[in-house]
């Protein structure tokens, strides 16, 4: 993808300077374990290998994307996953109609100030992501925006040695994870455009949620007071007008069930793949809540502990589903955006349940 990353994707006003990311970001991400070139080669094939076949034992078990091809997985460092991040966000924000600076002298410096400071934000975000990220499905990455399944191979050598697991079997145990968020969107074709329209219209809203937010801040402050938040992205519902507020939880919903049916599938196909599929389970999901005071600090501030609930909830939404309505019951959530479960339902699988299968 060609983007001018000295200032905003082509179509936005997203005040980011990408180049000063990248920079940014692959300068304070922190070196992965020293290994061997050839330790190193073997990972690649080993990673390359897991998604191949993967996706094989994903399909046999959703019974999705029958005669689609398996394209060769993308395995990069921490500095490539860096560079593809970017890519990836400047393609799926390439369309929303986000607000840009005024014109004139002082709108240009502030613009320039403003896309510096982002991208200054984005690169130590990005940093501290880079070197924990183990791989990630881009829909909107690769040639042609065509989407790419990206491994990190540093981060995988470093979770299996921290876990003290076998090689063979966590490599494979991460890509049936990313295989099933590739097979999610390729395998339904409508998935893709739906989820970069509703980022769309999420971002487009930003102005108006400024304006609305203003307008109701002593409301705000009175219901803060009254019940502090949670976390994080309750204190920014606070803030949502109801057209946005219902964007973001439709997009909440979906990226919660694609996250427990990657989990789902895990744990289903593991078992028979995956020899020692109980040990890593259990010391991954003990390290992904662990970590020092600063790094859970810091998780709590960029959503990460967030996205371990969604993995939580969305498995337990999928477990349900699937207890009571089999693989095909659930395949039904693909149908169209209409079948998508909704933001309650997600914790409670029987109203969807009722609602799309009667």
């Amino acid at each position: 993808m060609s983007v001018d990353l000295t200032s905003a994707p082509r179509g936005t006003g997203l005040p980011v300077d990408w180049g000063l990311a990248i920079a940014t970001g692959t300068r304070l991400v922190p070196a992965g374990p020293a290994v061997s070139p050839a330790e190193a080669a073997a990972e690649v094939a080993r990673l390359r290998e897991g998604a191949r076949v993967g996706e094989q034992h994903v399909r046999a078990l959703t019974g999705m994307g029958a005669g689609l091809p398996v394209p060769e997985a993308d395995v990069v460092d921490r500095p490539g996953w860096i560079r593809s991040a970017v890519d990836g966000i400047a393609a799926l924000l390439a369309d929303a109609p986000l607000p840009g600076p005024p014109d004139g002298i002082v709108g240009s410096t502030v613009g320039r100030v403003t896309r510096s400071a982002a991208g200054l934000q984005m690169g130590t975000l990005l940093a501290f992501l880079g070197s924990r990220v183990l791989g990630q499905y881009d829909p909107f990455g690769g040639p042609e925006q065509a989407g790419r399944l990206l491994l990190v191979a540093p981060n995988v050598v470093a979770a299996r040695q921290a876990l003290d697991v076998d090689g063979d079997d966590f490599a494979l145990w991460v890509c049936l994870h990313e295989a099933t968020h590739r097979l999610q969107f390729t395998a339904v074709d409508w998935l893709r455009d739906y989820f970069q329209g509703e980022v769309a219209t999420f971002a487009g809203g930003f102005d108006r949620t400024a304006s609305g937010a203003v307008d109701r801040l002593p409301e705000i402050v009175k219901a803060i007071r009254r019940e502090p938040p949670r976390d994080g992205m309750a204190l920014v519902e606070m803030f949502q007008g109801p057209e946005q507020r219902a964007v973001l939880d439709r997009l909440l919903a979906l990226t919660t069930l694609l996250e427990g049916h990657a989990e789902h599938v895990m744990d289903e196909v593991g078992p028979a793949v995956v020899p020692s599929v109980a040990t890593i389970r259990a010391r991954f999901t003990h390290r992904r809540r662990g970590g020092s005071l600063v790094d859970r600090l810091l998780r709590t501030l960029l959503g990460v502990d967030a996205k371990i609930r969604q993995y939580e909830q969305g498995r337990v939404f999928v477990d349900h589903v699937v207890a009571r309505a089999g693989i095909d019951g659930l395949n039904a959530v693909w149908t169209s955006p209409e079948t998508l479960p909704r933001r309650a339902e997600i914790t409670d699988p029987d109203a969807w349940l009722a609602r799309v299968h009667g």
